[in-house]
């Protein structure tokens, strides 16, 4: 078994840190990888050339055109629903909107019920406003064709007022109070759609609200994110002298909750099992929710999963207290560490800039593969349609063509069929098209992958650099920049590489995400228990190749050898120190989620309840906010975000140090000859000492 882990690291009287002299490696690989990325920029090329992503963002209109887009409808950018009443029913996201809809230069400025108030002696005025279907000429149509074409739905009978939303007229919520009488005449029932209609005023009234405190607020936003910055870097640097009884504190803060909380789960579990709730079967979320934990044995299964967790962290404190000391001590030494370099703290502002530009090209070649093709049509609402009869469609889901349907589909009395619809369902694409999607989303994934490996080496260059400096004081001025420049210079083929692996493993579980898409119509439990199987494998696969990938990276990083090398002698090395590693590893981990969320919670309550003193306004000269909480809960997530990028840094200082101390470890004895380079307080805590000293 020994034999099988390699052979412990020995003494290199030269050794002293990354090596200087080394040489190019994996060089195979980033001159693929230059070429991958020359053909996904001939993709891009090509998607520009042949799609049109406006054909995914227009509005379609019943027959097919897509406003501002196709011919005919240019100049006509906006779509128009006739009965927008239609929109309203349950189906709709699945069949459609069924009601003729039309593309229109702009959005109605006021609401017109043209068959209460049309009559022959204001037809002229009135016809002006009249929304009809393409094929109708408004200009020669006289006013009993008016009326005719209003029964037959090829003219709008009412239009709202509204406004435009993703360049489609959505109703104005103020203005559809008024005319339900018009939505209650075609079988709605009143009392549920008034209930609507006040809850999307509602909604209206809250947004509009919520912008007016944002847009009042946006300064003070930039500043507080400014602040944010400056407190997580002092928080880091603070870290370095607090981290015991920060560490201490929220291991024994989650081991109180969890009792805490298996302490409620027994409460409700009894009151439950002896106060039996029966709710209705419902269909919402809510009460799906109500009904799962009105359940004693919800509550039961809860109760022994919060048990067993505190059971298994008391076990863990008790029995590796003195591998979690360790952990602090490398905790402080990455504190250490990050306030000799400080400027790797803002070093991942670079390639996170990278990356939005990489997410912005995927996005556009995704849309414009998209786009790529032909569009296909489906009949809808035909069997509902009682009065309508059809001799080329008989059957819902029938291919159809929305100019001939609309003239073969006619009802008894020889007009239009009123919900029977031929509407827009997807684009039939060449089958080259699918590898063209796979291509980009492996361009997108290696090009994440290896902006973020690129990052990692850097860091663990300079951060070993740090580690192997016997006097601290004697650290380099531009180690950062020297870290990147061997990274750059030397090893970005091993960056490729190790990207590509984990690029692979991730297309491959988008491609069962899209398998598992494509038969959710045919799943079944054995189908269902595969696909869960394969995609939990390949998540796991991807889990332990980023490991790998982080630590060859600094094991490439600190000898520069290749990346095989490199990961193997990294895996055998933390092989031969498993325990210390699934201790620190979890434990630091541990340490970082903790720290994100106290700082971004804290800095959420400390915005509100600034928000919410009189003094602030009395300063500001402001006026005071609608909703408080807005402010500070975008504040949160955005301090988390921010926190992230900070402890990112720090992981990887935390993961370069932890080899660097394993190394160490096996490399010296502490001798004059061979003294540690590790830090006091870490050979105080595992009982070594350098002799000399």
């Amino acid at each position: 078994m020994e034999k099988n882990l390699g052979e412990p690291i020995r003494y290199d009287p030269n050794f002293n840190g990354p090596i200087h002299n080394r040489s190019c490696t994996d060089v195979f690989w980033i001159i693929l990888f230059l070429i991958f990325l020359g053909g996904w920029m001939y993709i891009g090329y090509y998607g520009y050339q042949n799609g049109n992503i406006e054909k995914l963002l227009a509005p379609m209109d019943s027959n097919g055109k897509r406003c501002g887009v196709d011919s005919g409808v240019i100049n006509r950018k906006y779509l128009l629903f006739f009965n927008l009443a239609n929109c309203l029913r349950p189906e709709t996201p699945i069949t459609g909107c069924p009601t003729p809809q039309v593309c229109v230069e702009e959005c109605p400025q006021r609401t017109v019920k043209f068959i209460e108030q049309l009559t022959s002696a204001n037809f002229n005025e009135m016809k002006r406003e009249m929304v009809c279907i393409d094929g109708v000429n408004t200009e020669t149509m006289t006013y009993s064709d008016a009326l005719q074409y209003m029964n037959e739905d090829k003219c709008a009978g009412l239009i709202l007022q509204s406004q435009s939303v993703v360049r489609r007229c959505f109703l104005n919520v103020t203005e559809a109070v008024t005319v339900t009488d018009k939505f209650t005449s075609l079988g709605f029932n009143e009392e549920s759609l008034l209930n609507q209609l006040i809850n999307l005023l509602e909604l209206n009234e809250l947004s509009s609200k919520i912008v007016q405190d944002l847009v009042q607020s946006r300064w003070y936003l930039a500043g507080a994110l400014l602040a944010v910055v400056i407190i997580c870097f002092i928080y880091i640097v603070l870290l370095r002298f607090v981290i015991t009884p920060i560490v201490w504190a929220s291991i024994g803060g989650l081991l109180a909750l969890l009792i805490f909380t298996s302490y409620l789960c027994y409460g409700n579990y009894v009151y439950y099992r002896d106060n039996p709730i029966q709710l209705h079967q419902t269909t919402n979320l809510k009460g799906y929710a109500q009904s799962i934990f009105s359940k004693a044995s919800t509550w039961m299964v809860i109760l022994i999963v919060t048990a067993f967790l505190s059971f298994i962290l008391l076990v863990m404190v008790v029995f590796l207290r003195n591998r979690i000391r360790i952990a602090i001590a490398l905790i402080r030494e990455g504190s250490r560490a990050l306030s000799a370099v400080k400027s790797t703290v803002l070093l991942p502002i670079f390639p996170w800039i990278f990356q939005c530009a990489v997410i912005a090209y995927w996005l556009f070649l995704f849309m414009s593969l998209l786009s790529i093709g032909t569009p296909i049509f489906k009949t809808a609402n035909l069997k509902s349609d009682t009065n309508c009869k059809c001799a080329i469609y008989t059957e819902d889901n029938m291919d159809c063509d929305p100019n001939k349907f609309t003239l073969s589909s006619r009802d008894l009395s020889g007009g239009p069929c009123r919900q029977a619809t031929c509407t827009f369902q997807s684009f039939e694409t060449p089958q080259i098209i699918l590898y063209l999607h796979l291509a980009n989303f492996l361009g997108f994934f290696w090009t994440m992958f290896f902006i973020t490996g690129i990052t990692d080496m850097i860091l663990a260059s300079t951060f070993a650099t740090w580690y192997w400096t016997f006097h601290k004081s004697d650290l380099p001025f531009f180690t950062l920049t020297r870290g990147a420049y061997r990274t750059i210079r030397y090893h970005t083929g091993t960056v490729a590489f190790g990207s590509l692996i984990i690029a692979i493993v991730r297309v491959i579980r988008v491609i069962l995400e899209y398998i598992d898409h494509k038969l959710k119509k045919f799943e079944n439990p054995f189908t269902r228990f595969i696909m869960c199987c394969c995609k939990c494998l390949f998540w796991c696969l991807e889990s332990f190749l980023k490991f790998i990938n982080k630590n060859a990276f600094i094991m490439c990083a600190v000898h520069g050898h290749n990346f095989c090398k490199s990961a193997r002698d990294a895996f055998s090395l933390l092989l031969r120190n498993v325990v210390r590693v699934v201790v620190l590893d979890k434990v630091t981990d541990f340490i970082f989620f903790v720290s994100k969320l106290l700082i971004s919670i804290g800095i959420g309550f400390a915005v509100y309840y600034i928000l919410e003193w009189n003094f602030t306004y009395e300063i500001t000269k402001g006026q005071r906010l609608n909703y408080n909480y807005v402010p500070a809960i975008i504040l949160s997530v955005a301090t988390y975000i921010i926190c992230t990028v900070f402890f990112n840094v720090y992981s990887m200082a935390v993961d370069t140090l932890f080899l660097c101390f394993l190394e160490d470890c096996e490399r010296n004895d502490g001798s004059p000859e061979k003294p540690y380079f590790m830090s006091k307080n870490l050979m105080k805590i595992l009982g070594k000492r350098n002799k000399q000293l």
